[in-house]
C-alpha cells in the first residue's frame, strides 16, 4: 500500500488544480438547487377596436352573358348567303343572313293580288247596284206613304160630302177603293225595302267583307312567310358561333348562330341558403379575375327564392359592366357581396383568433404582468382580416396578433414590432 502523500507536500499545480475542480463542483451544486428561468416569447399585440366592420360573401362563380340569342330560322330553306362571321359586332335589327325566298316571293305575290280581287269586290257591293236598288226602294216608299195620304184626305172628304148629301155613293166608293189600292201599294214598298235592308244587300255586303278578311289574312300570312326569310339581330351583340354555311339546309331544329352581349355580364352564385339570406337586390359587388388584381365594380340582380333540389344550394346572380370586354362568358371569376356594414363592431386581427378541435374560439390577451393569457371569446362577422368579437373582450385590450400559435396559457411574452416592409426588388432579410 502506497502511503498517504499530505497536501503540503503536493506541488503548486497540482494544488491549483484541485481547487479548481473544487469550485466547479461547487457552482454546479449551487445552480442545480435553483428552478430553471422561463423563456420569454417575441409577440405582436394589437388592441380590440370599435370601428366600421363590412360583411362579405365570397365565391367562385362562372360568368355568364347578361343577355344572348340563340338564332333559329322559322322555316326550312337553304342559307342563300350571309352578311356577318364569327366575332362581328351586330345591332339590334339587323340582317344577318337571307333564306332561299324566291317561292314565298312568288306566293306573297300571288296573296297580293287575290287581296286586290277581294278589296274590288267589296267595293262593288258597298258601292254598286245594290245601293242604288235599295235607294230606289227608299224613294218607292216614301212616295207609297205620301199616296196613302193626300187618298186619306180625298177620302174624308168626299165621306163628309156625302153624309152631307152632296156627293153620290158611287164617288165615295171609288175614293175608298183608291185609298185601299195606295195602302196596299205602300205596303209592298215597305216590305220590299225592307228586304233589301236586311236581307240580299246586307247579306252581299257581308259575304264580300268575309272574303276581302280571308284575302288579308292569306296576304299577312304571304308576307310572314316571306319575311322568315331574312334573319336580323333581336339584340346588340356579338356573333359568338355560326355553325351553318352558305348552301346548307337551316331548319327550326337548329341554331343558326348565336348572338351574345358582352356589355354585362352575370356571375351566377350558387351558395349555402343561410349565406344567401343574408343578401338582397342592389346590394354591391365586385368580381375578380383568378391571379389578377383588377376588380369590376356590379351589384346582385337575383336571389333564388328557391333551393336547389340537387346541390341544395341557392342561386345569385351578380351583374357586373364589362366595357373592355375582358371578362369572358365561360370562366371563372371570383365574386365578392357586401351583405351588410356594422358601424360599431369590437373587431380584433384574424390572426389573433385560435379555434381548437372542439371549434371553441379564444385569443391570448396581454395584460399588465407582460403575459399572454388565453381568454374564450364569441366571434361574430368573420372577414380575411378583421374578426367581429361579440362576447369576451373589451376595447382598448391587446390580443397577441402574431405568435399566439401554440403559445402556452400566461407565457412571458415581449413586445416587438412588425418588420417594415421591404422596397420592392428587395429580397427579405
Amino acid at each position: 500500500m502506497k502511503p498517504h502523500t499530505p497536501l503540503r507536500l503536493l506541488p503548486l499545480a497540482a494544488l491549483a488544480t484541485l481547487a479548481g475542480c473544487a469550485l466547479a463542483l461547487a457552482a454546479c451544486s449551487s445552480a442545480g438547487d435553483q428552478p430553471a428561468q422561463q423563456p420569454v416569447v417575441a409577440v405582436q399585440v394589437a388592441p380590440a377596436k370599435v370601428s366600421k366592420l363590412q360583411q362579405w360573401v365570397r365565391a367562385q362563380a362562372v360568368l355568364y352573358p347578361l343577355h344572348q340569342a340563340v338564332i333559329t330560322p322559322k322555316i326550312s330553306a337553304p342559307v342563300r348567303r350571309f352578311f356577318v362571321n364569327r366575332g362581328d359586332r351586330v345591332h339590334a335589327g339587323e340582317p344577318l343572313a337571307q333564306l332561299e325566298n324566291r317561292d314565298l316571293a312568288a306566293a306573297a305575290q300571288e296573296a297580293r293580288a287575290q287581296l286586290a280581287a277581294a278589296q274590288a269586290a267589296y267595293k262593288t257591293a258597298t258601292a254598286g247596284s245594290i245601293p242604288a236598288e235599295l235607294q230606289k226602294a227608299q224613294l218607292d216608299a216614301a212616295a207609297a206613304r205620301q199616296t196613302v195620304a193626300n187618298l186619306q184626305k180625298i177620302y174624308d172628304s168626299r165621306r163628309q160630302l156625302f153624309q152631307q148629301g152632296a156627293l153620290p155613293r158611287r164617288d165615295l166608293d171609288q175614293a175608298n177603293l183608291d185609298l185601299t189600292n195606295a195602302k196596299n201599294s205602300a205596303a209592298l214598298a215597305d216590305q220590299h225595302l225592307t228586304a233589301l235592308e236586311h236581307g240580299g244587300h246586307a247579306q252581299a255586303v257581308a259575304a264580300a267583307k268575309a272574303d276581302l278578311d280571308a284575302a288579308s289574312a292569306r296576304a299577312a300570312a304571304a308576307q310572314a312567310q316571306l319575311s322568315y326569310s331574312e334573319i336580323t339581330s333581336p339584340i346588340d351583340g356579338v356573333v359568338a358561333d355560326r355553325p351553318v354555311y352558305p348552301g346548307e339546309l337551316a331548319t327550326p331544329s337548329s341554331p343558326l348562330m348565336t348572338i351574345v352581349d358582352l356589355s354585362q355580364v352575370v356571375a351566377r352564385v350558387p351558395l349555402p341558403a343561410a349565406q344567401a339570406a343574408l343578401l338582397k337586390l342592389g346590394d354591391p359587388a365586385t368580381l375578380s379575375l383568378p391571379g389578377g388584381d383588377r376588380t369590376w365594380p356590379g351589384k346582385v340582380i337575383v336571389v333564388s327564392p328557391a333551393t336547389d333540389p340537387g346541390s341544395t344550394t341557392v342561386e345569385v346572380w351578380a351583374q357586373a359592366a364589362n366595357p373592355g370586354g375582358d371578362l369572358k362568358p365561360g370562366t371563372t371569376a371570383a365574386v365578392a357581396m357586401l351583405a351588410r356594414t356594422l358601424p360599431d363592431a369590437l373587431t380584433v386581427p384574424a390572426s389573433a383568433l385560435l379555434t381548437d378541435d372542439s371549434g371553441a374560439t379564444s385569443v391570448m390577451v396581454v395584460g399588465s404582468d407582460s403575459k399572454a393569457h388565453s381568454r374564450p371569446v364569441d366571434v361574430g362577422v368573420r372577414e380575411p382580416d378583421q374578426v367581429q368579437i361579440v362576447k369576451g373582450l373589451k376595447p382598448g385590450e391587446r390580443v397577441v396578433s402574431v405568435g399566439a400559435y401554440a403559445l402556452a396559457d400566461n407565457s412571458s411574452v415581449t413586445i416587438v414590432s412588425a418588420a417594415p416592409a421591404a422596397p420592392a426588388g428587395e429580397p427579405q432579410p
